[in-house]
């Protein structure tokens, strides 16, 4: 367990339900000086904390002088909001469902949480507003398309791994004035390359600012959760955003 990750939580309000989140703070981040900000969106059944768990992720972090917190998206299996407002069939493993059953608008809740704890971590740091990035792997990834569309104006960019669902053309027209960085791996079998590089050609249909990264052979998981390279280019996509 790394000791630079900081495990908070907070009671949900209208549920009574204590939700966790992690935190990360660099040496440069003080309760004076604005430091840049990434909300990172785990994929479907990890932890909240998992991203940060990601080869190279914290020291990336350090390095970059960015904090980042990691919300849970209200559980393992919310989607951030981005399979809309009710409960998709078959959503969460029935084993879990049986002991914890879903509420069934947790498309909503679990967007709301990801807002939740965007707030808790500004009232508590010093964040540049202008320099609010989002991060999302798989289901984060679809997440992160999913909030970019929604909320716009909160996020300087986005970058997303084997993001899942695809964004639609009406979610690309509200999004289309950030940077994103979208990574795949062409051998991936759970998220089909075909639909992303749809999105990819709808952002560019669109004029929006977008980078694409095709990994030969890349599955996946690993190309990004145990690749440092792979990650380090999510974080100069970042870095040059100054």
């Amino acid at each position: 367990m790394d000791s630079r990750i900081l495990r908070r939580s907070y009671v949900f309000e209208g549920t009574g339900k204590r939700i966790p989140y992690a935190v990360f703070v660099p040496a440069a981040c003080g309760q004076t000086t604005p430091c840049p900000l990434i909300v990172g969106l785990h994929g479907m059944g990890r932890s909240y904390d998992s991203l940060m768990g990601y080869d190279g992720f914290l020291d990336l972090a350090a390095r970059g002088g960015y904090l980042v917190a990691t919300p849970l998206g209200y559980n393992e299996f919310g989607w951030y909001g981005s399979s809309g407002p009710d409960l998709r069939p078959g959503q969460v493993p029935p084993d879990i469902a049986a002991h914890d059953p879903p509420p069934p608008n947790l498309g909503a809740l679990s967007e709301r949480d990801v807002m939740n704890v965007l707030d808790l971590v500004r009232r508590e740091f010093s964040v540049d507003a202008t320099r609010i990035v989002l991060f999302g792997h798989s289901m984060g990834g679809g997440g992160a398309y999913h909030l970019a569309a929604k909320y716009p104006k909160m996020w300087r960019a986005v970058a997303v791994a084997a993001p899942a669902p695809d964004a639609s053309m009406a979610q690309v027209e509200l999004m289309k004035g950030l940077p994103f960085l979208v990574l795949q791996g062409d051998a991936d079998r759970q998220v089909s390359p075909a639909k992303t590089r749809a999105t990819i050609d709808r952002m560019k249909a669109a004029g929006m600012t977008c980078t694409y990264v095709g990994v030969s052979g890349g599955d996946h998981a690993r190309f990004i959760e145990h690749d440092r390279a792979m990650l380090a280019r999510v974080f100069s996509f970042f870095d040059g955003l100054h």
